[in-house]
């Protein structure tokens, strides 16, 4: 799949506000997203948004990141920027077409309410969630989540080793220790060739200059509908319906934003696999996913497989975030239903990639961090090991694909567009990088004064939003759903 035939967003014209002088570094990457995208977008004045090195301080991500009984670290990226300017763009976009928000949009504290909210803190080279380790290997680091009792089982497989890793689950440090005992003597691309393989998600700790030197679009796509399309330019906006088959937190999360735009949002499930953050910090999962309908379908039964299609096929917006190969093995094939339905937006989220090999590789947002590049540049920089914020390809990734979501919809439908985590977050560290390394020493010291002149509290999480209502439990919604939509029970 290539980012090619995408101007969605051709014929809109967007205004920003801009600043006065001094680049403001939000702006400039909404305008750039939305440039991207087709738009035309206009520059008002107003003065310039917060600094970068405040906004990751008030994201909560500053404080997830460090060793556990060390400081909280600055990360000279502008991640956090990034999200403000994906929110400049949405709205922007919304007000283009006479749209408007229904509730308050959130901001840069999105990469830090996981953990606000589940209790989680920063552990150094331990993910805030736990699942995800930086190991040392003969010749780098490697990132290894295993966050399935499933990923446990791979691993004597993986190492061709019968160390008890099975243990996993019930004695955590002991079978770690195990695990990064045989790493050690164990090369980089032969772990990971073969970790990907098995369905491990794995990642290397990148040099920094590998963020330069492998570009990365944030989302590419292709056109499958080419007859004539409705565009929606003009004021009127009509709220799209979203069918949401993602699980965790960047499906979910654009999903919610989407939501907040006006969207009406099914979240289908399966039966047998259910959305595995029904099983995590209740708070957290009521955040992302109150005020959307739950329908669960038997995706084992030829029934469950039509009530599908037949969803999908009265779906605005379709997310999913699974491995290319999962739909297919169901017989739901995203090119086939947007073909037969040209008003269809179909956003596809990976970890890596959609085509192969990449489509096949497992990623979660603490090692799409990684392999982006992120935990190369703290490591150059404070030469430890250590995770950027939580998960944060996951909420990077959820705030880009609603974009891309919002304007394949406005531009008439018709397209597959792909985000991948990795991509995103690469994309986001890329932004107005420095293209010396003592340069971004320099604006890692830089921003440290910062928050230091400005007497930023950079030691707790902001406060988090807190959900309105519980989620709706699994399939609550099923028989009603079906029934309005005229499918079969």
């Amino acid at each position: 799949m290539h980012a090619v035939d995408f101007s969605p967003l051709s014929g809109f014209v967007c205004a920003l506000d801009a600043d006065d002088g001094a680049a403001d570094w939000a702006d400039d990457y909404a305008a750039r997203l939305l440039s991207t995208l087709g738009a035309q977008v206009r520059r008002g004045a107003r003065p310039a948004g917060r600094h970068p090195a405040i906004a990751w301080a008030q994201s909560g991500a500053m404080v997830l990141t460090g060793r556990a009984d060390g400081p909280p670290q600055m990360c000279p990226l502008p991640l956090a920027s990034c999200v403000d300017g994906v929110a400049r763009a949405l709205t922007a976009l919304l007000a283009a077409t006479g749209g408007r928000w229904q509730a308050a949009l959130p901001g840069v504290e999105t990469l830090g309410e996981r953990a606000a909210l589940g209790g989680l803190v920063r552990q150094g080279p331990i993910s805030a969630g736990g699942a995800c380790r930086l190991l040392r290997a003969a010749d780098g680091w490697l990132a290894v989540s295993l966050p399935r009792a499933d990923d446990w089982d791979l691993l004597a497989a993986w190492l061709e080793s019968e160390s008890g890793f099975a243990a996993g689950a019930g004695d955590g440090d002991a079978a770690w220790q195990a695990l990064a005992g045989l790493l050690r003597e164990r090369p980089l691309a032969a772990l990971i060739e073969r970790g990907r393989l098995l369905g491990l998600a794995l990642a290397a700790v990148a040099d920094v200059a590998d963020i330069e030197q492998r570009p990365a679009a944030w989302f590419e796509a292709r056109r499958i509908a080419t007859q004539a399309r409705q565009r929606r330019c003009e004021p009127g906006y009509r709220p799209p319906l979203v069918v949401d088959l993602s699980s965790l937190w960047a499906g979910p999360l654009c999903s919610h934003l989407l939501q907040l735009a006006g969207a009406r949002v099914i979240k289908v499930e399966s039966r047998q696999r259910p959305d595995g953050a029904r099983r995590g910090a209740a708070d957290f999962y009521d955040l992302m996913n109150h005020g959307k309908a739950s329908v669960a379908l038997d995706f084992a039964s030829s029934q469950g497989i039509a009530q599908l299609r037949a969803l999908l096929a009265r779906a605005d917006i379709v997310i999913e975030a699974s491995r290319p190969r999962a739909l297919r093995q169901l017989g739901i094939c995203a090119e086939d239903l947007i073909a037969a339905n040209p008003r269809l937006s179909w956003l596809a989220i990976s970890g890596h990639g959609r085509d192969a090999p990449q489509g096949e590789w497992i990623a979660y947002g603490d090692d799409a961090g990684v392999a982006a590049g992120l935990s190369g540049v703290m490591l150059d920089l404070t030469g430890e090991p250590m995770f950027c914020g939580d998960a944060i390809a996951d909420p990077l990734t959820g705030w880009h694909a609603a974009l891309a979501a919002l304007a394949a919809y406005l531009g008439g439908g018709g397209q597959l567009v792909a985000l991948a985590l990795t991509d995103v977050a690469r994309h986001c560290a890329q932004f107005r990088l420095p293209g010396e390394r003592a340069a971004l020493h320099a604006r890692w010291r830089d921003w440290q004064a910062e928050i230091a002149a400005a007497g930023i509290d950079a030691a707790c999480l902001p406060l988090p939003r807190r959900a309105p209502a519980a989620a709706r439990p699994l399939g609550a919604d099923t028989a009603a759903i079906l029934q309005e939509l005229g499918i079969s029970c």
